[in-house]
């Protein structure tokens, strides 16, 4: 793999996967408790948890693109920089919306 295409997050990929590996225990968390029948609030607690949990993750890998991906491309060409700002813009607008 060249080091064009290694992912910005690279260098942190372990502690994503350990991130996303507990937020996938705190999901099966939520699915157990909705088959206990736990009072709604509580689920509900657990959900926005789950959603914070996400979102900081969203953050960290995208400040590693755009230290990273962004970055890099810039130093290529101004049009490979302004592809990457692009595809940024598109991700944190996906983000938004969600």
């Amino acid at each position: 793999m060249t080091d064009q295409a290694r992912p910005g997050y690279g260098g942190s990929k372990d502690d994503y996967t350990k991130r996303m590996r507990r937020i996938e225990g705190q999901v099966r968390g939520i699915a157990r408790m909705i088959d206990e029948d736990t009072y709604c609030i509580d689920v509900l607690t657990q959900v926005a948890a789950v959603t914070k949990a996400l979102q900081a993750v969203s953050l960290g890998l995208m400040e590693d693109h755009l230290s990273h991906c962004v970055v890099d491309a810039a130093r290529t060409s101004p049009e490979a920089g302004e592809e990457k700002v692009r595809e940024a813009a598109d991700a944190i607008a996906r983000l938004v919306r969600s």
